[in-house]
């Protein structure tokens, strides 16, 4: 079970597939680490074991990137949880799924947001999470209605990795939705940045402008919370290209990258391509942890 003992009363339990920064998470709050063991049959039906001597409060931290199975598996444990004994669940979800959806855009949609929010509620007591896709809802208790809610946001953390990164970058928002972030992120460092119009015409289709553009010879830094297929980011590094950067960045909270997502951003003349932990990839070079354990005292 990769139990870590300690004198802290609460544990993190952790999977495989997230072990090293829920790992790094324990560590940073000085808590105990054990993993649940689970086990997919050839039907594809999941057992989870959980270890023994629980205690009252857990800490489960599991990002929830490709999510069906995960859901299951996350319902399971909280269950076997309840059933050793644990009072108090709390789920370390950096990255959490099913948040776009907040609205019925054709008839007959399901709005996955609530209902995939009302199952979490009804599993575990409190949620953490990091720069969720909240759109249409005001606080991230509306979406998942748990006792507790932490909204966490990595900008500090983007903005710090940044100034040591590069020389007075211009940081680049691809569309009115992240103006608020990306200038969070430009503010914490006394930084410029700029903001683009999008326009969607599909899940992959999709066209950026800049009517403001950066000036030339700078460093450039698109930041984004989500990157899944890119093509939001090749329409901007196509457009930002021309404006004779020092170098062209992609700076992303969640990096789910969809298979061939790297070599079309490189092939566009994107020189780096950092993420965050929240989703194991390896573009990762910030550590969510110190954030993570900071919303768990």
């Amino acid at each position: 079970m990769h139990v870590n003992e300690t004198s802290h009363p609460t544990l993190v339990l952790g999977f495989a597939d997230y072990r090293e920064p829920a790992r790094r998470l324990a560590a940073a709050a000085g808590m105990g680490y054990a993993e649940v063991e689970v086990h997919r049959f050839p039907d594809g039906e999941s057992r989870v074991r959980l270890p023994a001597g629980l205690g009252e409060r857990v800490i489960l931290c599991r990002s929830l990137d490709h999510p069906n199975d995960k859901l299951v598996e996350l319902a399971l444990t909280a269950s076997a949880a309840r059933e050793l004994g644990v009072r108090h669940l709390t789920l370390v979800a950096p990255y959490l799924c099913y948040m776009r959806q907040d609205k019925a855009f054709n008839p007959g949609e399901a709005i996955s947001q609530p209902i995939i929010g009302g199952l979490l509620a009804q599993w575990v007591d409190a949620l953490v999470t990091v720069d969720p896709h909240l759109h249409r809802v005001a606080t991230l208790a509306e979406a998942i209605p748990v006792r507790q809610a932490e909204c966490l946001t990595a900008a500090p953390l983007m903005a710090d990795f940044l100034a040591r990164e590069l020389e007075a970058p211009v940081i680049i928002g691809p569309d009115e939705e992240a103006r608020q972030w990306v200038a969070a992120i430009a503010g914490h460092a006394g930084l410029e940045y700029r903001v683009g119009n999008k326009q969607r015409f599909g899940d992959r289709e999709v066209q950026v402008a800049f009517p403001d553009p950066p000036p030339p010879g700078r460093h450039l830094v698109l930041v984004d919370d989500i990157a899944s297929t890119g093509r939001t980011l090749e329409s901007a590094v196509a457009l930002l290209a021309g404006t004779r950067p020092a170098s062209l960045s992609v700076l992303v909270t969640h990096a789910l990258f969809l298979e061939g997502t790297l070599e079309r951003l490189r092939q566009a003349g994107v020189t780096h391509v950092w993420s965050t932990d929240s989703i194991p990839h390896p573009s990762n070079r910030l550590e969510l942890a110190p954030l993570l354990a900071s919303a768990l005292v």
